[in-house]
């Protein structure tokens, strides 16, 4: 299960944040600082994974970008990175070519095409196209 995603920027400003397991303000700004750290000092030649806490922080950067997601230990590292990979594709075909304004200036549709991709922290769609086209309609009600 999907315990929380980050989008972070690389001077550690929280962009998106969404948790699935209730935190209090004071010990999600830790969180988001020290995994932020974490992440930020790796070394580019090793894994997009490490272990936090009892969870497994696992990361992607895109741009100027992290796309963080933490998960149980038992979850596959790889499905995740697959996951991130989905998300930016969807934001991207949605936004064409998304970049850190976007996320910033319509984060709304951005937390409403993450709601479209997840349910409660479990994968609810998989499709690019589906959830462009789910969006592109509410798009028209709006």
């Amino acid at each position: 299960m999907i315990r929380f995603i980050l989008l972070q920027n690389r001077q550690g400003k929280t962009r998106l944040s969404k948790w699935y397991v209730p935190f209090n303000a004071s010990e999600k700004f830790k969180i988001e600082s020290e995994i932020h750290r974490a992440v930020v000092t790796r070394e580019p030649r090793n894994t997009n994974f490490l272990e936090y806490r009892s969870y497994k922080i696992i990361y992607r950067r895109y741009a100027g970008m992290f796309f963080i997601f933490c998960v149980d230990m038992n979850d596959n590292e790889l499905g995740i990175l697959e996951l991130i990979h989905l998300f930016v594709e969807v934001l991207d075909g949605y936004f064409g070519n998304v970049c850190e304004l976007d996320l910033v200036f319509h984060f709304d549709k951005v937390y409403r095409i993450l709601d479209e991709l997840l349910l409660a922290g479990e994968v609810s769609e998989t499709s690019t196209s589906k959830i462009i086209a789910v969006m592109r309609s509410v798009d028209k009600m709006d």
